[in-house]
Parts: structure tokens; C-alpha cells; sequence
């Protein structure tokens, strides 16, 4: 009885890592499909892209706003995440802080269908707001006080003030062809640098 027992205890292990990917999987398909489809695309084609059945994205997923939201909070992490693996990685403080501002800015461009869905159930969004900054502004100040700290960029700059001026360039992108928001995004994190 007690090998059974074992042999159980050592499979749910995997299995729970193999369902967590297997979600995470599924995240990133409807991210893909919300962004060239919209949020209303066809639970379907979520998942084809993912590779399961759409009784598995229902198990996980029973509304679409369930899955709405785990998709906009999978981003938030994602994007949260990167932040320190760039700062790691990267030549610079200020080119790991101009790296992680483009991600920032792809996940603005990309959610703001996703964003408006969300505002039809206003305390939902409230507490995915208050998730969305509380994930991402202490990892914009890190960036920030490792940029300052290398003497890149000016110093008194606030993770929050950056952020919604990066997000206020980002308005109406989604529905304006003619204007690419990372131009000007580009001209504000340059303009970040300490004079010479």
C-alpha cells in the first residue's frame, strides 16, 4: 500500500507542472487570438492554437471573462518577470530599462480591446488595475534606481510618472494606423539620459 502511495505522491508532482504549463500554453494562445482577433474570438480557435479540446480551456476557464482575465494577468507577469531577467542580462541599466519599456509598450498596444471588455465589470478591472501596478511599478523603479545608480539617466524620475506617460503615448494606437507609439516612446526614454 505504502509504494502506491509513494508512487502517487512522486506523479501529481509532474502532473501539476504539467497542467501549469499546460495553462500557461493556453495563455499564450488566447493572448495570440485576442491580438489579431479580438476577445470575442471563438473559444475554438483558442484551442487549435493551444492544441486542446475546448472542454479543456472551460475546465479551466468556465466564462470568457475567466479567461479575459487570466490572460491579462499571465501578461502582467510575464511582462513583471522580464524586468529583472533583462536587468541581468543586459549591457546596460538603461538598455535593460529601454528593452523592457518596449515589452511594456507591446502589452499597452496589444490590451487596450482587452482593457476596455474588462471596464464592463468595473470592480473587476479595479482589482486587475490595482494587480497591474502593483506587479509593474516597482519593477519600472528597480530599472529606473539601476540606471540612475550607473549615472545613464537623470535621477528623480518616478516608476509611475514614467509609465503613465509612456502609457498616455499609447492611446488610440490600436485604431490609428498612421501613428506608431514607439517612435515617441523611443524620444521619451531617450530623453531619460543624463545631459553630457
Amino acid at each position: 500500500m505504502n509504494d502506491g502511495d509513494g508512487d502517487a505522491g512522486h506523479t501529481a508532482r509532474p502532473q501539476r507542472a504539467d497542467a501549469r504549463r499546460n495553462k500557461e500554453t493556453l495563455l499564450d494562445a488566447a493572448a495570440a487570438i485576442f491580438v489579431t482577433a479580438g476577445v470575442e474570438a471563438p473559444v475554438r480557435d483558442i484551442a487549435a492554437r493551444a492544441g486542446v479540446g475546448t472542454a479543456t480551456i472551460y475546465r479551466h476557464f468556465p466564462t470568457r471573462a475567466d479567461l479575459i482575465i487570466a490572460v491579462y494577468r499571465h501578461q502582467v507577469d510575464a511582462c513583471a518577470e522580464a524586468g529583472p531577467a533583462l536587468l541581468a542580462q543586459g549591457p546596460t541599466p538603461y538598455t535593460a530599462l529601454g528593452r523592457w519599456i518596449d515589452l511594456f509598450v507591446d502589452f499597452l498596444v496589444t490590451k487596450h480591446g482587452l482593457a476596455a471588455v474588462l471596464q464592463s465589470d468595473s470592480s473587476g478591472f479595479e482589482a486587475l488595475h490595482a494587480y497591474f501596478l502593483d506587479r509593474l511599478v516597482p519593477v519600472c523603479g528597480s530599472l529606473l534606481d539601476a540606471a540612475v545608480a550607473s549615472g545613464e539617466i537623470r535621477s528623480g524620475l518616478q516608476a509611475y510618472e514614467v509609465m503613465r506617460g509612456v502609457g498616455n503615448l499609447c492611446i488610440g494606437a490600436d485604431n490609428d494606423p498612421r501613428y506608431d507609439p514607439r517612435r515617441l516612446v523611443g524620444l521619451l526614454v531617450a530623453g531619460l539620459r543624463r545631459p553630457h
